[in-house]
């Protein structure tokens, strides 16, 4: 019996595979498709053909992982639930009232984000709790009773309950969904306390009714997954990867499916940190380009930053997220004109089907993938190691048409106009995170995969006057790889408004065992050994007045020593002053909430062998366009077969099953042991930073 890991991520245009037989260090790849109707079907096919590959049973399985863009695209599809709110009476438009902020502030035409819940499915009940969780008015019965029969008469499926104040009381929300519960037992229902147990109402409203939304979807979507697994005979059961760089178990990400809206893009920064190791690169920016997004990440001393929220559909989601930033650039984004005549290039992607043109699968519409084509960057035969045919007639036709003649330039002048636009909506993507915030990009190397990744990444890092590419061994494979490097993770929070004083000393240690009681109940639903969990507690604390905290990590065991009060005083003023160059160590402090993190370790993978090869893997020769010198006579080579310590100058083209990476003239590339590239800069001017 076989002792098989496997991971699966679902992207909008293609579907990913790994399969890693642990007893033999081997490891298996495939790619296909995503079916776009039910992506479930996309991961069952491919479960089943890396098995085929590597002649294992199904029964083999004894890990399957899976990043996910269900969540993700039924919120900005609009394919989510009928979902109604339950609030506390004179709330229920915080939804639509927010923070009374325009999101352009001279824009009066922008719309508003979807509330999600109409004002026709939000009702309200009378009850009142304080902010330290005291009933000032009580749950009543009658409006209890009246709200089931309000529910009972809508055509809503799931249930948001979000009450004032109940992150500090939560007796109210549980007695209301145990209500719905008995009365309307089809009726899918989540509590904000449960979901996100924190203050600011709007931030936790919204957060639970997108929660809501999704748990029907996610509820069909895992239970399909799951039963697809089961059939074939795997026993493993089915992990979902979050947006916390963690993954977690099926069952609770149908109770949270907001954790998951990066999922995959989080995958992929997981692996690059694996691959980071592997070169000794502990300083990267992420660069994943796939068919439809780009998902851009800074990596510093081997570490992702963590932020605490993200906005998904114009709406604040109050949720630990890897700090990925995403553009609407990808291989399959389309080429158009606006109307002032200029040539622009996404966010539209073409998708799996049809694709762009050069798919031929019948798509029409010039996409950046054809542009690659046109200019001899991708195969003009064949993809996926040749099981994908390419139409190089359709792309010059969807070029011409579509870009060139109205433009009065030829098809491979319309591919270079497209490339330049796309690389630009690229190269500002890693400003954002790199320039923005106080960030050099020339201090950091650029870490490239996902399918369209390598084609791109040598010109952006020359345009941020970055010296080093790493391309991985499998980059158009790293997410769905990233799977299985990833730990099993969950994030508690519990708020909590109150000085920090030996006064309150109690109070703090009662709050800090109310989280360790989550933690505790948790690892015992997922079957996880408390023993070998890291735990990570955190407080947010800030100076009395102020409306915003700093995030101050502390030791578990200070809380029962005594001296958490004077530890929490001297790092929050530290922190304040690293943050805001002073630190006010006569005014109050107050905390506002509590944290723990808690993490399970992953299984540990065998290295990845990169056998070597006889001869230097050349297959060939073809025109391809570079930036620095036009169309240039370029050697092909198959990625596969060229062996550990290979160096190769540019112009090159390195072919492999699920991508192309592109060696541009000036640089060159190395492959290192692990299987990983190592592309530098010849120039003299890479011993230096460069004028940006």
């Amino acid at each position: 019996m076989g002792n098989v890991l496997v991971g699966i991520d679902v992207g909008g245009t293609f579907t990913d595979v790994v399969a890693i037989d642990r007893d033999r260090a081997e490891y298996h790849y495939f790619k296909l498709p995503s079916t776009r109707e039910n992506p479930a079907d996309a991961a069952l096919e491919g479960l089943s053909r890396v098995l085929e590959i590597a002649g294992e049973p199904a029964s083999s399985v004894k890990a399957f992982s899976h990043g996910t863009t269900v969540a993700t695209n039924a919120i900005l599809e609009g394919r989510y639930a009928p979902t109604q709110l339950v609030s506390t009476a004179g709330f229920r438009d915080i939804l639509e009232l927010a923070r009374q902020r325009r999101p352009q502030l001279w824009n009066l035409d922008r719309p508003k984000p979807d509330p999600i819940a109409p004002r026709d499915r939000r009702f309200e009940v009378e009850e009142r709790l304080d902010a330290s969780g005291s009933v000032v008015t009580p749950l009543s019965a009658e409006s209890l009773r009246r709200l089931v029969e309000n529910l009972a008469r809508s055509d809503g499926r799931t249930v948001a309950v979000c009450l004032l104040h109940s992150y500090a009381n939560p007796a109210h929300e549980a007695a209301i969904a145990e209500a719905i519960k008995q009365a309307l037992p089809d009726m899918y229902v989540c509590c904000s306390s449960d979901v996100v147990g924190e203050f600011r109402e709007y931030e936790r409203f919204c957060s639970t009714v997108l929660n809501a939304a999704l748990l029907p979807v996610m509820g069909r979507y895992l239970g399909a997954l799951e039963d697809g697994v089961r059939d074939q005979g795997a026993p493993a059961g089915v992990t979902v990867m979050q947006s916390n760089g963690g993954t977690m178990s099926a069952e609770r990400a149908r109770e949270r499916p907001i954790g998951t809206f990066l999922s995959g893009p989080a995958a992929g920064v997981v692996g690059a940190i694996a691959v980071g190791r592997d070169v000794d690169t502990p300083d990267f920016v992420t660069f994943d380009m796939g068919g439809t997004s780009t998902d851009v990440c800074l990596v510093e001393n081997g570490r992702a930053p963590i932020r605490r929220d993200q906005t998904v559909g114009g709406m604040p989601v109050r949720t630990p997220t890897v700090d990925i930033h995403t553009v609407g650039a990808g291989g399959g984004s389309i080429a158009w004109i606006d109307d002032g005549g200029l040539l622009k290039v996404g966010p539209k992607s073409a998708g799996a089907r049809p694709g762009p043109a050069c798919y031929g699968h019948g798509g029409t519409q010039p996409a950046v993938s054809d542009a690659n084509v046109v200019l001899g960057r991708l195969n003009p035969v064949a993809l996926l190691n040749g099981r994908m045919k390419v139409d190089l007639p359709a792309a010059h036709a969807a070029l011409s048409n579509r870009i060139g003649d109205p433009l009065s330039l030829d098809a491979e002048q319309a591919a270079i106009g497209i490339l330049q636009i796309v690389n630009a909506n690229m190269v500002q993507a890693i400003r954002v995170i790199s320039v923005e915030r106080g960030y050099d990009p020339r201090d950091f190397a650029l870490m490239a995969f996902g399918g369209a990744g390598p084609l791109h990444a040598a010109e952006i890092a020359e345009e941020l006057g970055m010296r080093t590419v790493v391309v991985p061994a499998r980059p158009g494979l790293l997410c769905a790889q990233g799977l299985l490097h990833s730990e099993r993770r969950t994030d508690f929070s519990r708020t909590r408004i109150m000085p920090v004083t030996q006064a309150t000393l109690a109070d703090l240690r009662t709050l800090i065992e109310g989280i360790d009681e989550e933690m505790a109940a948790w690892s015992t639903s997922e079957a996880l050994d408390r023993e070998a969990l890291t735990l990570r507690y955190a407080a947010d604390m800030r100076y009395v007045g102020q409306d915003f905290e700093l995030l101050i990590p502390f030791d578990r065991a200070a809380v029962s020593g005594g001296g958490i009060v004077d530890d929490l005083h001297a790092s929050f003023h530290r922190f304040h002053h690293e943050h805001y160059g002073y630190a006010a160590e006569g005014k109050p402090v107050e905390l506002v909430a509590v944290r723990l993190t808690a993490i399970a370790p992953a299984t540990p993978l065998p290295a990845a062998a990169h056998a070597p090869a006889d001869g230097d893997g050349r297959t060939g020769e073809r025109p391809v366009w570079f930036k620095s010198t036009g169309v240039t006579a370029t050697p092909v080579y198959d990625r596969s077969r060229l062996p550990a310590g290979t160096r190769l100058e540019g112009p090159a083209l390195l072919e492999q099953m699920d991508s192309t990476t592109v060696v541009p003239p000036g640089m060159t590339a190395r492959l290192a042991a692990s299987g990983d590239i190592v592309m530098t800069r010849n120039d003299a001017a890479s011993n230096g930073k460069d004028a940006q």
